[in-house]
């Protein structure tokens, strides 16, 4: 990939981060976080298609199709783990154990 193609891609994969943390909302650690997922599924979505040989919206070198898709699923699996409350072994979360 040429280095127009990493910035691009970049800016592409940021732009998802930074909508998704509008639509979702959160403070500065929740758009740090969906940053990152966006990032990392953005690259393991180009790298599945350049593995695969799967080519869905091709822009250059990019495949950005399924980069798309895989920066959604991962901003969607890391905003679903992210919210998940823990229980102790009593049954009860962390918020309903308030003293």
């Amino acid at each position: 990939m040429t280095i127009p193609s990493l910035v691009f891609a970049l800016l592409i994969a940021s732009l998802y981060g930074v909508l998704y943390h509008l639509i979702r909302n959160g403070g500065l650690g929740r758009l740090l976080l969906f940053l990152i997922f966006g990032w990392a599924g953005f690259a393991l979505g180009h790298l599945v298609g350049v593995w695969r040989g799967w080519v869905f919206i091709p822009v250059g070198e990019l495949n950005l199709g399924l980069s798309t898709l895989g920066s959604l699923m991962l901003l969607a699996l890391g905003d679903l783990a992210s919210r998940a409350r823990t229980t102790r072994a009593n049954g009860l979360s962390d918020r309903d154990n308030r003293v």
